[in-house]
C-alpha cells in the first residue's frame, strides 16, 4: 500500500543509514550461535579469529564488545570463553525471541531487557537480533490491528524490496515507515496517520532498526491464565 496525496513527506536513506549490526558482527554473531548449538560451549576468541580470517585477538576483541555494547552479548572477561549470548534457544528448529510493549522498549537508548520471550519457528524469526513488538492503532491502514505482535528482523539496506513495512529511528524516536525503492533511490515514508514531527532530521540521524518480516494474532479471547509466558 502507497500513501496517498495527504502522507507524511519522505525521509531519504542516504549511505550514513546504518542497521543494528555491521556485517562483520552479524557473521561473527551467527557463526557463535552455530557453534554453540553444535558444542553447548563457546568458541574462543583464537577460534573466532581462525573461522573468519582475523589475526588480531584485539581485532576480534572490539567485535565482540561491540556485539556487548549492543546488547547481543554479555562478556565476563576473567573467563577465556566468558560469552554468553542473549536470547539463543538450542533447539535447531526454534528460536526464543524477546517480546516489548513498544518499539521505545525494543530499540536505542530506551531498549530494555525483556521480561517476557517468544518461542517461534526459527523461519520467522531468522537470524540474530530479532524481536517481537506489540502493534499500536496507527497500523490499521495496513492490516495490522492493535495488539498483534510484529517480528521484526535487522537488515540491510541493500536487501530491502518496495513497499516494505521498516522500522528505523529518527533523531532517536522509533517509528514504522513505508519503503519505496525507485532505481538506486530509496525513501522511507512514515506510516499515514502519525504526526509528521521530526521529518526535518538530516538523514545521518536515521539509523535502520529492521524489517517488519511477519506477525501473530491470536483469534479469539486469551484463556484465563494464558498470558505469555517468560522463558
Amino acid at each position: 500500500m502507497r500513501n496517498g496525496p495527504s502522507a507524511s513527506p519522505p525521509v531519504a536513506v542516504g549511505p550514513k543509514v546504518t542497521s543494528v549490526l555491521t556485517d562483520a558482527e552479524r557473521n561473527i554473531l551467527d557463526y557463535m550461535v552455530r557453534y554453540l548449538r553444535a558444542n553447548t560451549y563457546q568458541p574462543s576468541i583464537r577460534e573466532i579469529g581462525r573461522e573468519f580470517g582475523i589475526k588480531s585477538t584485539k581485532t576480534v576483541s572490539e567485535h565482540l564488545q561491540a556485539l556487548a555494547d549492543k546488547g547481543f552479548l554479555e562478556r565476563d572477561p576473567s573467563r577465556s570463553r566468558g560469552i554468553r549470548i542473549l536470547g539463543v534457544d538450542l533447539h535447531a528448529e526454534t528460536a526464543s525471541v524477546p517480546c516489548f510493549g513498544n518499539l521505545a522498549e525494543a530499540t536505542g537508548s530506551g531498549r530494555k531487557a525483556a521480561s517476557i520471550r517468544m518461542t517461534l519457528d526459527r523461519r520467522l524469526a531468522e537470524g540474530a537480533g530479532c524481536f517481537v513488538v506489540r502493534a499500536n492503532a496507527h497500523l490499521g491502514a495496513l492490516g495490522i490491528e492493535e495488539g498483534d505482535q510484529l517480528i521484526v528482523e535487522p537488515v540491510v539496506r541493500e536487501k530491502l524490496a518496495d513497499g516494505q513495512l521498516v522500522v528505523a529511528s529518527v533523531g532517536g524516536v522509533p517509528d514504522y515507515y513505508r519503503l519505496e525503492r525507485r532505481g538506486a533511490r530509496v525513501s522511507l515514508h512514515r506510516v499515514a496517520g502519525r504526526d509528521s514531527s521530526g521529518l526535518a532530521e538530516e538523514p545521518a540521524s536515521l539509523v535502520l532498526v529492521g524489517r517488519v518480516s511477519a506477525l501473530v494474532r491470536r483469534i479469539g479471547p486469551i484463556p484465563a491464565g494464558g498470558a505469555a509466558a517468560a522463558h
